[in-house]
């Protein structure tokens, strides 16, 4: 699974032969400059999730609900996936937490809308698990965590994202469930792995977790191109010739000839670029 979140980086993960492809809510911080994913709204993520299946051949796609989206009422929850699948073209939604959001994954999938659901850290109520903090490193935190995994699969979710738990556990949570597990910071065995696309091509700022592995550094490469095309359009080194185009002398002259004449503007249709 990789995260992202417009037609582009979809593209690339269609042509990569990603399995699945999820429009985060983190797009709230990578893409639209928000401190955290809580401030994103419903429109922002159909709007991004739009373009992403716009891209869509072969991978899953799945759309995160929007904090507060769901969480009020199953009502609520049915809408607003709903609109995610009918309007922006999604397979999946994705919601975070187990508890009181277990009737929220029932009434979605008694509805026919697949749902994966998000267990450790969730980063819409991290607050209240005290920050971005790996989650279940306690005995009791690891059993109140495989209790909820076993919920979320008894409620209909399809699949379940476990991020920031220790190896063991999520491994432990992975052979006891029949629905496959996505793993973020959760180690090697779960049935799958996810990472967002602006973190693994280095194209990101600031601290990154430690489970994320940069596979290149386009962020750098990227800043260089564009200082290069700043100062060649400040040394006019850019464009040359070959990036002009170029009108007949005889029609150069007949302009200066219409512009002496004080000729009407006739509208031209041009030439094809």
């Amino acid at each position: 699974m990789l995260t992202a979140y417009d037609h582009s980086s979809a593209r690339v993960a269609e042509r990569a032969g990603v399995d699945l492809i999820l429009v985060g809510d983190s797009a709230a911080m990578v893409v639209l400059g928000y401190s955290t994913t809580v401030p994103v709204t419903v429109d922002e993520m159909l709007m991004l999730t739009a373009a992403v299946t716009r891209a869509r051949r072969r991978a899953l796609v799945v759309a995160d609900l929007p904090f507060m989206s769901y969480q009020v009422s199953n009502e609520d929850a049915l809408r607003t996936a709903g609109r995610f699948l009918k309007e922006a073209g999604a397979d999946a939604v994705k919601l975070e937490g187990a508890g009181p959001m277990l009737p929220r994954i029932g009434a979605l999938a008694e509805a026919g809308i697949p749902t994966i659901a998000h267990l450790g850290l969730t980063p819409q109520t991290a607050t209240s698990q005290g920050g971005y903090r790996a989650q279940a490193r306690t005995a009791q935190g690891a059993l109140q965590l495989l209790h909820d995994a076993h919920a979320v699969e008894a409620a209909g979710a399809f699949a379940l994202v476990l991020e920031a738990v220790p190896a063991a556990i999520a491994a432990r949570v992975t052979r006891e469930l029949g629905i496959p597990t996505i793993g973020i910071g959760a180690g090697v065995d779960c049935d799958g792995q996810v990472l967002v696309y602006h973190d693994l091509l280095g194209l990101g700022e600031g601290h990154l977790p430690r489970f994320v592995e940069r596979y290149a550094d386009l962020g750098d490469l990227a800043v260089e191109a564009v200082e290069r095309y700043a100062a060649d359009v400040r040394e006019r080194r850019f464009p040359q010739e070959r990036h002009t185009y170029a009108i007949d002398d005889d029609e150069l002259a007949h302009f200066a000839r219409l512009l002496e004449q004080g000729a009407p503007v006739v509208i031209d249709e041009g030439e094809a670029l």
